[in-house]
């Protein structure tokens, strides 16, 4: 009888201590009711959910952290908040194939179809003069630009004196080398099924870009096309190129000057960039009120030279990657069960 008493003063002795320490001590993992124990400790994103394909080798990133924040932030909006941004020489197209360079728009229209044999010498020529430029890491983008403005206007001066035809465009995109990215049909088609903008933003030809994703048969509603637009006459021969020149790296500009085409992308403040150059990040310059950018560059040349600016650039960077494999994965991740629909 004794021992029982005792061992009930124990016990009462032992509630009014914890009693005192809760309230002396404040310890919040006791002392806190268990609907907002989550707020004060929330859960680590990349403990949730990861996305394996970020895994690879070829896949690099300076802040792993930062990248997963805004992973889990855009995909807790849901797919309905999100649009995306892409460049298209040599981002959703593949750089190279079989050790060979894929040609751009601008080397496809370089074709005995369309130009004669010193045209395209003249091309060629420039290309092996102005594109060590474009990718000289030792130069500021500010070096770079009067280099492009002469690159693309003695580009375009070359095709209109040749007078192209409009009714050959499509014969010579056809009969092209030109590639998009492996596992391009399932980008393409998720963008369009999930109701997700595609905004494609080239400084190449917009006329033959449209041309090969609808041969491709993935040009959806959803896909928007900012780029250099060829301006023929009646007869379907080109005479000029129409509006303000685009190259690599004056996106800013026409970013800002295009907003306001796209009204509709206001209401998607997440976006998701992809780019293969520096000047493709100020792609999203005309995104009103963004909330997350998250950017992705494909680092296809010169490796070893622009690691270290392409990492202190983009979120994500990915080296010798031909394919859509990791647009794709962060794709089914955004628009999984788990996001808001």
């Amino acid at each position: 009888m004794f021992g029982l008493k005792r061992s009930k003063r124990i016990a009462n002795s032992s509630v009014f201590s914890l009693k005192m320490c809760l309230q002396v001590y404040k310890i919040p993992w006791l002392s806190t009711p268990t609907r907002t124990l989550l707020e004060l400790y929330p859960p680590n994103p990349s403990k949730i959910e990861v996305i394996s394909e970020l895994s690879k080798s070829s896949v690099l990133m300076r802040e792993r952290r930062r990248v997963e924040k805004k992973l889990h932030a855009m995909r807790q909006e849901g797919p309905g908040s999100l649009h995306v941004i892409a460049d298209y020489d040599m981002t959703l197209t593949r750089f190279a194939h079989n050790g060979k360079r894929v040609p751009t728009t601008h080397n496809i229209l370089d074709s005995r179809l369309l130009v004669n044999k010193e045209c395209g010498k003249k091309m060629r020529e420039l290309l092996s003069t102005y594109y060590p430029i474009e990718i000289d890491a030792s130069l500021t983008v500010e070096e770079k630009l009067p280099f492009m403005l002469e690159w693309w206007t003695k580009v375009h001066q070359l095709l209109v004196e040749q007078k192209i035809r409009k009714d050959l465009l499509a014969q010579a995109v056809r009969e092209s080398s030109s590639m998009l990215r492996d596992g391009y049909k399932v980008f393409f088609d998720c963008l369009a099924d999930e109701n997700i903008p595609l905004l494609i933003f080239s400084g190449g030809v917009g006329d033959v870009l449209e041309e090969m994703i609808r041969q491709h048969r993935v040009f959806h509603p959803n896909i928007h096309v900012i780029s250099n637009y060829m301006d023929f006459d009646n007869s379907g021969v080109l005479r000029a190129f129409k509006g303000p020149l685009i190259h690599t790296f004056n996106k800013s500009q026409g970013a800002q000057s295009h907003a306001a085409r796209f009204p509709e992308l206001h209401a998607h403040p997440n976006v998701l960039l992809l780019g293969d150059s520096l000047g493709d990040l100020n792609m999203a310059a005309g995104v009103p009120a963004p909330r997350n950018i998250l950017t992705l560059g494909f680092l296809n040349d010169q490796v070893d030279e622009r690691r270290e600016s392409y990492m202190n650039s983009f979120d994500i960077v990915l080296v010798k990657d031909e394919t859509m494999d990791i647009p794709n994965s962060i794709l089914r991740f955004l628009t999984s069960s788990g996001a808001n629909k």
